[in-house]
């Protein structure tokens, strides 16, 4: 059970008066703060709670496609530069971008 779970099981504990825990002793068991749990209260009553976050399992929008690792790792193999030099030249991806997609395909 997920934080997140156990702080709405406890609120909706308090919310049907089942427990008299305050919001101090709640989020001292569960880590949140008190202005967290309150909006989780908000929440609980307009019943738009959501205990998993939108962007799971999907892709970065900012991921490098497999198609650019390829012209990159292609790119790299007809050159004679140093990494910096081409990070440089080719001036698209950061040199961090650049350094793994070359370290993964093998060529550092």
């Amino acid at each position: 059970m997920s934080r997140k779970e156990i702080a709405v099981d406890l609120m909706k504990k308090v919310m049907a008066k089942e427990s008299y825990l305050t919001y101090k002793e709640i989020a001292k068991i569960t880590g949140y703060h008190e202005k967290y749990l309150l909006k989780l209260k908000k929440d609980l009553e307009n019943g738009t709670i959501n205990l998993v976050h939108g962007n799971t399992n999907r892709k970065p929008s900012n991921t490098i496609t497999e198609e650019e690792k390829q012209y990159i790792i292609n790119l790299y193999k007809r050159s004679n530069t140093t990494i910096r030099k081409f990070c440089k030249f080719y001036a698209k991806r950061s040199y961090s971008c650049i350094w793994h997609v070359l370290k993964d395909a093998g060529l550092i």
